[in-house]
């Protein structure tokens, strides 16, 4: 059901000659449900569900979200009670391989279509991404990037330093502020952050045979001046980009923060869609989910270019149909709004979807977004079938 949706987001990147593949990791947990539970598994702290890996193509200049480039949803097999797995599984049988398969996967259905001259795929990837294998992989394809955030201190090629202590050596670069939420155990405050970047050879490990190591990039930045009581926030960025001005570590820097968008993502799956609320068998659960998150992912755009592009013409993000029924449910109010903006067109589905005018001071909610979304759909379908029959 997402072979549409990726394919609409291989017309998006197609002219660009560098895309970001965001990519992470969502729980969604079913342990509500009575039937059918041997179709889910074990997701941790009681829970029992499905596990959801995406890739977010997102444009590296602006930031803006581009769509769905590869998911994948699995379940976790339930070990007996006091059985331990009796043999050691490869890495290619572990979960973690999600991330080198993701590498693996975008540029093959990129290849797929014909008329589509292969981007450049910086894929970006939080701790969990700091593998070895990811590195190895991505240094064998030839339009392939990394930018990962360091989980490991790892060893470097003389053997004699780690990561954290070599480059916490190197001179400070430059510096710059950053407005911090708040948090359970920090208040909001303005951080300010000393950057550090230099290249690095990591060693690669034993299980590695044929590896000469991996030549990266690390982007250091620390907060100084933190308040009492206060933990100081930091970034170890590690990336196959050169990164050799101050520049190149300010755009990797950007790149990085482009990560809450796969957050906000599987939040609006999560809290708008409400994937975890169906009470559906695990495989067709599997299917719905395919519907879902091609929905989650049109919101997500659609809610970024409402922030930051609102006077765009609606046009440029939906359908001459969609455009056509917005329009056509305007004109039946008393008084006729337009919808040729971005902006006019979101409050027009906000309105489907129950949004009340008289707050208008109130944001639109994302639940909103989504019950009006369905109904334009829904509109829309039987706005074709009148001009097909």
């Amino acid at each position: 059901m997402t072979e549409p949706s990726h394919y609409q987001t291989a017309n998006l990147v197609k002219n660009l000659p560098i895309i970001l593949s965001v990519g992470d990791t969502s729980f969604l947990d079913y342990k509500n449900i009575k039937v059918k539970r041997e179709e889910y598994g074990p997701t941790g702290n009681g829970g029992n569900g499905l596990i959801l890996h995406t890739s977010l193509a997102v444009d590296p200049d602006c930031g803006q979200p581009l769509g769905i480039l590869w998911e994948k949803v699995w379940k976790r097999e339930k070990l007996e009670k006091g059985k331990k797995n009796k043999r050691t599984r490869t890495f290619y049988e572990k979960e973690s391989y999600k991330w080198v398969e993701a590498i693996k996967n975008i540029p093959e259905f990129l290849q797929e279509r014909k008329s589509i001259k292969l981007p450049k795929v910086i894929h970006v990837f939080d701790r969990e991404g700091d593998i070895s294998e990811v590195f190895e992989e991505v240094q064998n394809l030839e339009k392939a990037g990394l930018l990962v955030r360091a989980t490991h201190n790892r060893s470097l090629e003389d053997a004699q330093n780690y990561l954290w202590g070599y480059v916490q050596k190197q001179p400070v670069q430059f510096s710059f502020q950053l407005d911090i939420s708040p948090h359970e155990t920090r208040k909001k405050r303005t951080g300010v952050f000393e950057v550090r970047f230099c290249p690095v050879k990591l060693r690669s490990p034993d299980r590695l045979k044929e590896s000469d190591g991996f030549n990266v990039y690390a982007v250091y930045a620390t907060e100084i001046n933190v308040p009492e009581g206060e933990y100081p926030i930091s970034w170890m960025l590690l990336t196959t980009e050169k990164v050799e001005s101050i520049s190149s570590a300010k755009t990797i820097l950007r790149w990085y923060s482009y990560r809450w968008l796969i957050e906000e993502y599987h939040k609006i799956l999560k809290s708008g869609c409400q994937v975890e609320s169906y009470r559906l068998a695990g495989n067709s659960m599997e299917v719905l989910l395919g519907f879902l998150t091609t929905i989650s992912a049109d919101l997500l755009r659609m809610t970024y270019l409402h922030r930051t592009q609102p006077e765009s013409p609606a046009d440029e993000i939906f359908t001459s149909v969609q455009i056509k029924v917005l329009k056509a449910k305007s004109l039946s109010r008393k008084k006729p709004k337009s919808v040729d903006t971005i902006k006019d067109a979101i409050e027009a589905i906000a309105r489907l979807g129950g949004y009340l005018e008289h707050r208008r001071k109130t944001p639109i909610g994302i639940t909103v977004l989504w019950r009006g979304w369905l109904e334009l759909m829904s509109l829309c379908e039987g706005w074709e079938l009148r001009e097909t029959f």
